[in-house]
């Protein structure tokens, strides 16, 4: 039967952070608390393993500076962000140097209800890059892929 992967890749003209992200979202509608009602987070620093760490909303801006820190920026850094209203989410993956920016929506996908097999990448599209072209955005590739 196979597994199935999507994905958005953004670039961005300039290098971004997580808070441009974070702030540019949570301002039309997106959260960072999950539906379990934490802030997952990702830091892949100098030994290579990509520890996930579980915060407090409230906590939310120790963890925009961890991600942001200078000594982040070689490193894989992520984050989880969730639409309450829509009830989908997924991980943004900000990769070393900061001008690409991966997004997985892996958090109660949403399905094209005509073809459930696939993921509604067009929903995403239209609820992600508006709001991250204010952020500096240069394009996109969205991609569905069955392994």
């Amino acid at each position: 039967m196979g597994s199935r992967d999507a994905d958005i890749d953004f670039a961005f003209t300039h290098p971004t952070t997580a808070r441009a992200i974070v702030d540019a979202l949570t301002a039309v509608g997106w959260s960072v608390e999950d539906p379990a009602g934490g802030v997952t987070h990702m830091i892949n620093g100098a030994d290579d393993m990509y520890e996930w760490y579980a915060g407090a909303p409230a906590d939310i801006d120790e963890v925009l500076v961890r991600l942001d820190a200078p000594g982040n920026l070689p490193y894989t850094v992520a984050i989880n962000i969730y639409h309450p209203d829509a009830g989908t989410g997924g991980i943004f993956m900000l990769m070393p140097g900061r001008k690409k920016v991966l997004f997985s929506p892996s958090i109660d996908r949403r399905r094209i209800p005509a073809a459930p097999e696939f993921t509604d990448l067009a929903w995403y599209l239209r609820a992600l890059v508006p709001a991250l072209v204010t952020t500096g955005l240069e394009g996109y590739e969205a991609k569905e892929i069955k392994y």
